[in-house]
């Protein structure tokens, strides 16, 4: 598995050797090196790899809080 491949998904997009719009076969959901999120699958009709950019920037994961604070309260 790539980096950034999440989940199965169908997805439109234009394959450039048929020169046509249709739906990408086994397509998966992946994060590019930029932070945008990508779907890259297959043609229907002759397998060539297709590749849609979908809008938006992924969403990177929270920052976990730290259990211990690094200052303790300090006392009077």
């Amino acid at each position: 598995m790539k980096r950034g491949a999440e989940k199965t998904f169908m997805a439109e997009g234009y394959c450039v050797k048929c020169k046509a719009k249709k739906e990408i076969v086994d397509g998966v959901e992946e994060v590019m090196k930029n932070g945008r999120k990508a779907i890259k699958g297959k043609c229907p009709t002759c397998g060539t790899v297709m590749f849609k950019i979908l809008g938006g920037k992924a969403t990177p994961p929270a920052p976990a809080a730290p259990a211990n604070p690094t200052n303790p309260p300090a006392t009077t």
